[in-house]
């Protein structure tokens, strides 16, 4: 019997030993599976190659309308042929032997579109992609540039968001639970859809004492869940040491460890860009500044359309007459200026739009690593605050505070005192946090919808709202831009309803990817969004930049940059690079010293992008002005220039954009006194001297008789290095 006994020990503590090993066996796996990381696999088509006789065989990409071309078809939905498709029409008769009309404007049969979409950010570029990959006639009119409001402004973060999964927890709010689910399953087709675009980033969570280690594993690891599938990798424990490694210039006194989880980062402006233009390759009708300036309704009440203008035309000192737009439904997407558009229908709506400013700053690089984020989740006053490293850059933000709502909003000088006070206290003593390392801060809207029981802003849940008014006028609002796919479908699938349109498969849709490949989105009339891939997308890989400088003799930096921010399009805007004339660079001249961008952008932007201003290279294209504002006003008047060249600018045009944009470049940082600068005295150099009030706030360096003495021996003003008369060399 005791030996029975004994050998049934023995057993059950083989069995539990062995089952202890196969959940350890199966919790490793599932820690460290390999991963299907989006950008990482091969590129949806290959490379150019060179083909018979040394020839090369770059992409043939698609043709976008232009400009004129996209109003012409605005306007021909009311029944008016203009001087844009006569010449057209000219061009077409010159060639098969006919004569040209002259150009006027004469009726046509009336085209309504489908839907007419106000607002060309995030939500409404989305929209117009949706619609339009399912077969609808679909406009969008933009009153400024593409992204031009919030959603070139936002922290650049694809996330769930681990504050808001925390409030849901502690405050049992489902609404929020929703949020952040809904928000993960986003991030994961963001990043298929726009990997050039997009990218995965670890961040890190400082912890000061032992027993918030547990709290924050566990609120990691729920977060991880809650991906599923969807999720890349998993989050980590890092002892102090570890921590410190990986980014260096934490404050070691008080720190105990931190956890890393994982989230995605965006050029957020270039990704709207990328939608709109993307619309319209699958024949959305796309127009930026272009104003709608009323809404007209039938003889039942019901909208019918709309009134608008080219605000172009006037920026050029020409006249710009209204013209009507015609569609069967019309979408508000405007964000924080959703009631104002809501306004035109009814005057007496009631508001529904509680508009937050979220203040940002960039800082040097040198502040965070290149590769890892940092997150603040008890700031002092109860709020969080990220440290992200974007674009070579540091961006820290943000505040959350009621405002009002204006065309371009500022930056407090407050706000950015507050941030620079957040980093100071878990950043290591000896690193000085200094004002002047502030090269660009602004504040962006957040079009949050209200919540009447909320008392503060932070109270306010992002979701978002799809209503329809009495007339028909379908308005979403609220959401981030995480969920901006999901807020498209959504209000596309209300339209549909609403206005009872008929979708359709695309039998001939675009080769997006300027080649014989096929997208593998299968456009049959329902929504596929979550698989169509952006412009630029489908011949993007990481290894993209090095065919780039083999072909076209690009740097490195430079090449690196073009793939991340135009994918495969990079060849297109290599081409339009002017020769340096040098052994290298073979092409591509520097817009600006210190950053990637360079002269062929500028063209490209212009001729595929609908970039019609400077601040829409500077700001929306480029990102210049958000990473250093006063290396924006530096490179203003090249940027005027070329496109002076490219849009046929006179003079008068050529100082409107020089005065427009330095009082935008104001908006985003740029010190007071340098908004009075000319344009002579920028070339001169002007723009790195400061007056004495101004030295304590924005200079980086001290004044010159404030600097360390020398001890070398050498005459004032000789370059400090041995000559050719020097004693060492006799």
């Amino acid at each position: 019997m005791a030996v029975r006994s004994r050998s049934s020990r023995i057993l059950r503590g083989l069995a539990y030993a062995t089952g202890a090993g196969v959940a350890g066996g199966v919790a490793l796996y599932i820690a460290y599976r390999p991963r299907d990381i989006p950008g990482l696999e091969a590129a949806t088509v290959p490379p150019p190659t060179y083909g018979e006789g040394g020839v090369f065989k770059p992409p043939n990409f698609p043709y976008i309308k232009t400009r004129d071309e996209q109003i012409a078809d605005l306007k021909r939905s009311a029944g008016v042929i203009t001087s844009a498709v006569q010449k057209a029409r000219g061009r077409i008769n010159n060639w098969i032997g006919g004569g040209s009309a002259a150009p006027t404007e004469e009726k046509a049969q009336d085209e309504p579109y489908d839907l007419l979409v106000i607002g060309g950010g995030a939500t409404g570029s989305g929209i117009a992609l949706d619609a339009a990959t399912r077969g609808l006639k679909v406009a969008l009119v933009e009153r400024d540039d593409f992204s031009s409001g919030t959603s070139s402004k936002s922290t650049k973060l694809v996330h769930g968001g681990v504050r808001y999964l925390e409030k849901a927890v502690w405050n049992l709010d489902y609404n929020q639970y929703k949020l952040v689910v809904e928000a993960l399953r986003e991030r994961r087709y963001f990043l298929d859809t726009a990997p050039h675009l997009s990218a995965w980033l670890p961040i890190m969570i400082p912890v000061d004492k032992w027993w918030k280690a547990p709290y924050f594993w566990a609120g990691t690891k729920f977060y991880d869940f809650l991906a599923g599938s969807e999720n890349i990798e998993s989050s980590y424990f890092l002892t102090k040491s570890k921590a410190l490694d990986a980014f260096p210039m934490l404050k070691k006194e008080g720190l105990f460890g931190a956890l890393v989880y994982y989230d995605g980062a965006h050029n957020d402006s270039r990704m709207n860009v990328s939608l709109a233009m993307t619309a319209a390759l699958y024949g959305a009708t796309v127009v930026s500044h272009c104003e709608i300036t009323a809404l007209e309704k039938d003889a039942s009440g019901k909208l019918c359309g709309a009134r608008a203008k080219d605000c172009i035309a006037e920026r050029d000192g020409k006249r710009s007459e209204e013209f009507a737009i015609k569609a069967k439904g019309i979408i508000n997407a405007t964000g924080p200026f959703t009631d104002s558009i809501r306004k035109l229908d009814d005057q007496n709506v009631q508001e529904i739009v509680a508009p937050s400013s979220g203040v940002h700053v960039i800082l040097p690089g040198f502040y965070s690593p290149a590769n890892m984020g940092l997150i603040d989740p008890s700031t002092s006053d109860g709020r969080v605050i990220f440290f992200l490293p974007w674009q070579g850059n540091t961006i820290a933000g943000t505040t959350d505070t009621s405002c009002s709502i204006t065309k371009d909003p500022v930056a407090g000088e407050d706000e950015i005192e507050w941030i620079l006070k957040e980093i100071r206290r878990y950043l290591q003593p000896q690193i000085t946090v200094r004002r002047g390392d502030v090269l660009a801060a602004w504040s962006g809207i957040r079009p949050l919808v209200k919540d009447p029981n909320a008392a503060a802003t932070e109270g306010l849940v992002r979701n978002h709202l799809v209503t329809t008014s009495s007339s028909g006028l379908i308005t979403c609002s609220g959401g981030k831009w995480t969920t901006y796919r999901q807020m498209a479908e959504d209000t596309v699938d209300e339209a549909i309803k609403e206005f009872n349109l008929r979708t359709k498969a695309l039998i001939d849709p675009p080769r997006v990817s300027g080649t014989a490949i096929r997208d593998e989105a299968p456009l049959d009339g329902t929504c596929q969004t979550h698989r169509v891939k952006l412009i630029g997308a489908h011949g993007y890989s990481k290894t993209l930049f090095i065919n780039l400088i083999q072909h076209y003799g690009i740097e490195t930096e430079i090449a690196k940059y073009l793939t991340q921010a135009y994918g495969d399009r990079a060849w297109t805007v290599a081409a339009l690079s002017a020769p340096t004339e040098q052994r290298f660079p073979v092409r591509g001249k520097r817009i600006s010293a210190l950053y990637p961008f360079i002269d062929g952008e500028v063209r490209y932007c212009i001729r595929h992008e609908y970039a019609q201003t400077a601040s829409d290279i500077l700001a929306r294209r480029m990102r210049l002005a958000f990473l250093n504002a006063q290396a924006a006003l530096e490179a203003l008047p090249a940027v005027i220039d070329l496109m002076a060249v490219e849009l046929k600018w006179d003079s008068k045009r050529k100082d409107l954009e020089w005065k427009e944009t330095v009082k935008f470049l104001g908006s985003m940082g740029l010190p007071k006194g340098k908004l009075s600068l000319t344009r002579k005295e920028v070339e001169s150099g002007r723009v790195g001297k400061y007056a004495d009030e101004e030295y304590h706030l924005y200079a980086r360096h001290d004044k010159p008789d404030e600097v360390i003495d020398s001890g070398s021996e050498y005459p004032l003003g000789r370059n400090p290095v041995v000559g050719e008369q020097s004693e060492v060399n006799k």
